[in-house]
């Protein structure tokens, strides 16, 4: 390419250098896919099958249909309740079960059973109901300890504790509080209950991705002394037709994906098809819901090849070249690109275009806005640059997190929902997407600090927050766990107290994603080192519950 056309086309903030001072190409090292071929070589149920499972699976909803129709009882609908929105079954009775929340939030219950008071609190507040926290108060005693009785009270205390807002003193104690009393429960109990206490040690249900939580929690449903065989029945048969739809699914991705390596050189990407998908799934699990997975795991696995060839594989050059080419959109730029790039550029023209209508004319701007704060970051790194205070930092790292990108693109297929009015609104980058971004960039900066601090990258937020105050390492991962702590309270209080007027389900679908980051990052960042989550993803796409 001729000097005189590469200065005109390359923006001129950083000089090109190669990713290593020998100036040759740095070796990404991550590890293969786990998955391989094995979802394009996915055989289904034949038709007789399925059919059989779905006609089963509609008389069992019916039934469980009218079963709670006739409940009368607080405790009872608190209960049922609960369990089928574990079990994920909440979505094909949305109005049956506002009309017994309805009914709960209206009538007398016992303020001193702190179980009844904890579970009822969780259930109304998680649906949009106004509920005071002070109601907690009463169950302490006079030098301010929680009086708690049984684990179950424990759990469902701890559960309401984690839908704590802003200047909620005492669920920011409960909280505190059952952590500590939970952990000691963990180490002396073989009870039925150990399972549950485990599990709700990692994350609170209201935290917990959907699919995740659905499989987890059948089985513990199942010796449940108070489970009800007919939801139970029905639960393992929806898991089942889910598999099925989400197998398929991940079939035509997985030949996407084989077809997208083909005509580019992507040896230097993180191979994750399958666990992009998991990601997409855990935000968006309902079955009308499967277009808009395919198109989020499409955008997903192209945000993740740019970023890998902006933080780990491209020269400072070759990136910058890649910014001007998606911030020209078109053909033309081809010709800038180096030889490695350039058949994966011109299949992302073709795919975005070939889902233009979905996504509609906006999804260019936020694909270029990800790029413009990648490129910030490679100035970053190149002039060994750390912000001198976290609210600089997060000016840019909250837009490359690709929270937004992701989470503003979620809204595909949601015709109800999805008009101009809404979508312009999303575009103003109102404050649920901000707390969803600085989320999303302090979850993954805690668990790949190590890592990427190790190459050459620029600094994170942990770098520059240690710079700013002068903590140490440790001090500096407890502070910006509070924050994430903050923000979960910020989403809360977007969903039992939704602004500007917008449908519930945005904060509801916000929240969704912030639940499967949560997943991914608990143990380390497993979307990096995916074999963290292989069992799970098996669990969940491989293996059948037995009906």
């Amino acid at each position: 390419m001729p000097a005189d056309h590469m200065e005109k086309t390359v923006p001129t903030v950083v000089p090109a250098r190669p990713p290593n001072s020998e100036g040759e190409r740095k070796s990404t090292n991550f590890h293969p896919s786990l998955w391989g071929d094995f979802f394009l070589n996915y055989e289904p149920p034949t038709a007789p099958q399925q059919a059989c499972m779905k006609g089963r699976a509609e008389v069992l909803r019916e039934e469980v249909r009218t079963l709670l129709k006739g409940l009368k009882e607080v405790q009872k609908i608190l209960d049922i309740t609960m369990a089928i929105q574990r079990l994920g079954l909440d979505m094909y009775y949305v109005n049956e079960i506002n009309e017994l929340l309805h009914f709960v939030y209206s009538s007398d219950y016992n303020d001193k059973d702190l179980n009844l008071v904890s579970l009822r609190f969780y259930l109304l507040r998680k649906n949009g109901y106004n509920m005071s926290s002070g109601i907690f108060l009463s169950f302490k005693d006079n030098e301010g300890n929680f009086i708690v009785d049984d684990t179950r009270s424990l759990l469902n205390l701890y559960n309401a504790a984690n839908l704590r807002v802003y200047g909620e003193k005492v669920l920011d104690e409960a909280a505190t509080f059952t952590i500590s009393r939970l952990e000691g429960v963990l180490e002396s109990s073989d009870s039925i209950l150990s399972t549950e206490v485990s599990f709700a040690l990692e994350a609170p249900i209201f935290r917990r991705a959907r699919i995740v939580e659905m499989r987890n929690y059948i089985p513990i449903y199942e010796i449940e002394a108070t489970r009800n065989e007919t939801i139970l029945e029905f639960a393992k048969l929806n898991f089942n037709l889910l598999q099925l739809l989400y197998c398929e699914e991940l079939n035509k991705i997985t030949l996407w994906w084989k077809e997208l390596k083909v005509k580019s050189n992507l040896s230097f990407s993180r191979d994750r098809i399958v666990e992009m998908y998991f990601w997409m799934n855990g935000a968006l699990y309902e079955p009308h819901y499967s277009h808009s997975r395919i198109i989020l795991t499409r955008v997903t696995a192209f945000m993740t090849i740019i970023d890998d060839i902006f933080d780990t594989y491209g020269t400072t050059e070759e990136s910058m070249l890649l910014a001007e080419a998606i911030n020209r959109w078109d053909e033309s730029a081809i010709g800038l690109l180096p030889e490695y790039i350039r058949g994966f550029y011109a299949y992302l023209l073709k795919t975005f275009d070939s889902f233009e209508e979905e996504l509609g004319p906006e999804k260019r701007y936020r694909l270029k806005r990800l790029v413009q704060a990648y490129t910030k970051e490679l100035k970053w790194r190149d002039e060994d640059y750390t912000p001198k205070t976290l609210e600089e930092h997060f000016e840019v790292s909250m837009r490359s997190s690709g929270g937004f990108t992701l989470a503003a693109a979620s809204f595909v297929g949601m015709d109800d929902i999805a008009t101009k009015d809404i979508f312009e609104w999303i575009l103003s980058y109102p404050s649920l997407f901000k707390t969803f971004d600085i989320f999303v960039r302090l979850s993954n900066d805690i668990v790949s600090n190590k890592r990427e601090q190790t190459g050459d990258h620029y600094a994170s937020t942990i770098q520059c927050y240690m710079k700013e105050h002068g903590t140490t390492i440790h001090e500096t991962y407890q502070r910006l766990r509070e924050l994430i702590e903050d923000s979960w309270k910020d989403m809360v209080e977007h969903c039992t107290n939704p602004i500007d007027d917008q449908p519930l389900i945005m904060p509801q679908t916000v929240v969704n994603f912030a639940r499967t980051v949560t997943t991914m990052y608990t143990h380390g960042d497993a979307f990096t080192s995916s074999h963290t989550i292989k069992e799970m993803i098996s669990s969940i796409y491989v293996v059948p519950i037995q009906v």
